[in-house]
């Protein structure tokens, strides 16, 4: 499969014949799919190349800037590998700045996706806005495309259940509710945290169940409710079952939030390395315990309830 180039707008080729969708896609979930792989489709058809763009830091981010800021649900990078999944030829990254805010929707396609990238069509789900004030919409895509000479193409709406699929839904489902469940059948794949592996203070080890300690890889990501999880952990090529805590482990009188996950069947030193977590259920919450052995007890049973979920 023809990998995804991440490109960012400094360095962007203008080819007219792109097939062009823009959006953050923080998340890339199933409405975000729906849009996307139209306009995979819509270019294979045209012959032409598959463009999304996106921006980083997230809008809201630049727009609201006393807010403490919106947890992320992917990475450029991870946003990158799933886009390659679905057949994208470009991300184009967009650096979001104050100045960039004020264009207005017209500018946009006009300056950005018309005169920069190059656009043959433009597909727009059926309720994004975009521009300064959010004022551009479907009208403004279809009015540009008669007056510049490209085609508009808007994708319907996209439900599940009664439930709207929506970034903001699934980082509550992550982050207040623990549901990874709930949050995969939103996102359409396990929800996943690239981490790099950290010195802890090695006590799993010293009760038969040792740890690798993460620092997730962008420090705005969402980070599911504190509990234990029955994961899959990507080292190098390879996958691993394991089981993950996240917490303050209460029973050693710890403060400080760790996310810690114990891989099955794998003892090697990868300190420094990047591994990803994905997540497939969660087990149970974050307990107290009276003391270690109540602690590796409880260890036991929590790995063989995630076994049967690998």
């Amino acid at each position: 499969m023809p990998k995804t180039e991440l490109i960012f707008l400094k360095d962007i080729d203008r080819v007219s014949n792109s097939v062009v969708t823009v959006g953050t896609f923080d998340g890339v979930h199933l409405g975000h799919k729906a849009l996307i792989e139209t306009v995979v489709r819509k270019a294979k058809e045209r012959n032409a190349r598959s463009v999304v763009i996106s921006f980083d830091p997230h809008p809201r981010d630049i727009i609201n800037p006393g807010s403490a800021g919106i947890k992320q649900l992917t990475t450029i990078q991870e946003r990158r590998e799933i886009l390659e999944e679905i057949g994208i030829d470009v991300l184009l990254i967009i650096p979001f700045t104050r100045d960039f805010s004020l264009l207005s929707s017209e500018e946009f396609v006009k300056k950005i996706v018309f005169e920069r990238v190059g656009v043959s069509e433009f597909v727009i789900g059926y309720d994004h806005h975009f521009g300064k004030d959010r004022t551009g919409t479907i009208e403004t895509v279809e009015n540009l495309g008669k007056e510049l000479g490209f085609d508009a193409f808007v994708v319907s709406k996209r439900e599940m259940g009664t439930v709207t699929v929506s970034s903001t839904t699934i980082r509550r489902e992550l982050s207040e509710e623990g549901n990874v469940e709930q949050a995969a059948k939103l996102l359409g794949r396990k929800y996943l945290l690239n981490g790099i592996v950290i010195h802890g203070d090695k006590r799993g080890r010293k009760i038969g169940f040792p740890t690798a300690n993460l620092k997730a890889e962008h420090p705005n990501k969402v980070i599911p409710k504190n509990g234990v999880y029955a994961v899959k952990v990507r080292v190098g090529g390879n996958w691993y079952g394991g089981m993950m805590n996240i917490g303050h482990r209460p029973t050693f009188d710890k403060i400080e939030l760790r996310l810690e996950v114990n891989i099955f069947e794998f003892d090697e030193d990868i300190y420094g390395q990047t591994i990803q977590v994905r997540f497939l259920k969660r087990l149970r919450d974050e307990i107290k315990f009276a003391g270690i052995d109540e602690l590796v007890a409880q260890l036991v049973r929590d790995k063989e309830i995630a076994l049967r979920e690998l």
